[in-house]
């Protein structure tokens, strides 16, 4: 441990002797410190129909979510890695349950077996994939952005959307049980108690918008005021969700959603509330990595139609599942496409084919390329996994704030001012909200410089090697020679008057961040 992460240990332990003498108290921040030593937890969210479904299983690759549970009740399902597939109820009173687990084209359905799913908050669902190695994806029941109840439904237009949650808190023992505000709050409670267990729960957020209003963040930024929250907004992803139905459906709806994205990342209103802004065609990344070789196939045979009957078969899909189709493509594989795909994806992919995709591997690859996926999962890398302790830390800075202000006690005063002081100090976050900002292009240096910038602060690795750009085996006196060249490099920069003073601003932050690699090789 060094820096933000050992700070937030000695807190989470100044605070452990506070309440010694507060058994719920030590619980949950004897909990806070195990969580430093778990997978990183990201919670999917956003509006009803917005795509998280879709999303999780293209970040998987396997079409595992929704989970729908018997009544069709929305709960938090978590998704984490384990040896083989395996589903478990957490009710927030009594044992565990292990479901029946049974397989469909949308997902998996699950039975509690004559139990009563109104007393489950939480499912966890243990599934062999390389995405979950590093992190917990939380998908999470639907939020509506002014309306307090949370719609009852499916993710993605399917009935029965489940949702998942801490197995822990809905048996009284998780982050934030028995606290004020905390505990598993079921959707009785509304939307707001969802948001506020996703901001409690949660180490960081994909946050899906099919239009990417700023009052769509607002509701993580306000579900619990503080401190910590107000200072420390780095730890939310924008995903613009099902962009294919963006420009009427044109083949070009991916580039636009693009550029959107790009004019998003550049709005003060949305950037400030964000660390970056990705756009993703759901249904066509998950069609890159699931597409069949029977699939394929039909596709190829679709893209072998003359142009101008192409355009006509694709204008609609009443039109496309037509009984008078010109090619022998019956009804069923036709609508399996569209399941698979959408008419915007099959419209995209009988364009690749023509234009070369010759193979299903070929055609797969550059679906989940133009699908945005990539640019996701590489965000994901980037802001989340690799920057793991800051955001752990910020979670137990958010917890221990809460604790603090609900439990007032003789020296919680004192230990309120300490976390402040930490997080005033907190160079990592500012690390994060720089590395956001010259990749939206809020701030920018010449190329040269954006690429050494990025990479100080920790963009490319967060270890002293990699920031300063040599071998992982690079000894002492070489990190040291160019450690200190780029204090002083980066020096210039910050005292240069003719720059503007954003960009003085960020080199500031890139010296400090070059001074902390000193000290830690001294």
């Amino acid at each position: 441990m060094s820096g933000l992460d050992e700070s937030v240990w000695d807190l989470l332990h100044e605070a452990l002797e506070l309440y010694r003498d507060h058994p719920r108290a030590v619980d949950q921040l004897g909990r806070q410190l195990g969580r430093f030593s778990e997978p990183l937890r990201i919670a999917v969210a956003g509006p009803w129909r917005s795509g998280k479904s879709t999303l999780l299983n293209a970040i998987m690759g396997e079409e595992v979510a929704p989970v729908e549970v018997a009544d069709g009740r929305q709960v938090f399902t978590w998704y984490e890695d384990g040896p083989e597939p395996r589903v478990t109820a957490y009710p927030a009173t009594g044992s565990p349950r292990d479901l029946a687990v049974s397989r469909g084209g949308g997902g998996i359905r699950v039975d509690l077996g004559g139990g009563r799913w109104d007393q489950v908050d939480d499912i966890v669902v243990q599934w062999p994939a390389r995405a979950l190695r590093h992190a917990i994806l939380i998908d999470t029941p639907a939020v509506t952005p002014g309306i307090d109840d949370v719609l009852a439904g499916a993710d993605d237009g399917r009935p029965g959307d489940g949702r998942s949650g801490d197995r822990r808190l809905a048996l009284g023992t998780g982050p934030g049980a028995g606290l004020p505000g905390g505990g598993g709050a079921g959707l009785s409670d509304g939307g707001s108690a969802t948001i506020e267990r996703i901001v409690r729960e949660a180490d960081a957020v994909l946050y899906l918008s099919r239009d990417g209003r700023g009052d769509d963040l607002r509701l993580l930024q306000t579900a619990l005021p503080g401190t910590v929250a107000r200072a420390a907004p780095v730890n939310v992803l924008l995903v613009l969700s099902r962009v294919d139905e963006l420009a009427g459906g044109r083949v070009d709806a991916l580039l636009t959603a693009r550029q959107l994205a790009r004019r998003h990342r550049r709005d003060p209103r949305i950037n400030s509330q964000c660390l970056s802004v990705v756009a993703l065609g759901g249904l066509v990344a998950l069609a890159g990595r699931m597409l069949s070789e029977s699939e394929f196939a039909a596709l190829a045979v679709l893209a072998g139609l003359d142009r101008a009957q192409t355009d006509r078969v694709l204008l609609s899909t009443d039109r496309f599942t037509a009984a008078d189709f010109p090619v022998p493509l019956d009804v069923e594989t036709r609508r399996g496409l569209l399941d698979r795909l959408g008419i915007f994806g099959v419209r995209l992919s009988t364009t690749l084919v023509r234009t070369g995709c010759d193979s299903r591997g070929r055609l797969a690859a550059e679906l989940v390329r133009r699908s945005g996926l990539t640019e996701l999962r590489e965000s994901i890398t980037r802001y989340f996994v690799d920057r793991a302790p800051v955001l752990k830390s910020r979670a137990a800075l958010l917890a221990l704030e809460s604790l603090l202000l609900a439990e007032p006690r003789p020296g919680a005063k004192e230990l309120l001012a300490r976390l402040e002081q930490v997080l005033t100090g907190a160079h990592e976050f500012r690390e994060l909200r720089l590395s956001a900002a010259l990749l939206g292009g809020q701030i920018r240096f010449e190329p040269e410089l954006t690429a050494e910038a990025n990479r100080l602060i920790g963009a490319d690795g967060t270890s002293v090697a990699a920031r300063l750009g040599v071998e992982h085996d690079a000894g002492v006196d070489e990190l040291w020679a160019r450690g200190s060249a780029a204090v002083r490099d980066w020096q210039e920069l910050a005292e240069d008057p003719v720059r503007g003073l954003d960009q003085r601003r960020a080199a500031r932050v890139v010296v400090r961040s070059c001074e902390g690699m000193l000290a830690e090789l001294s």
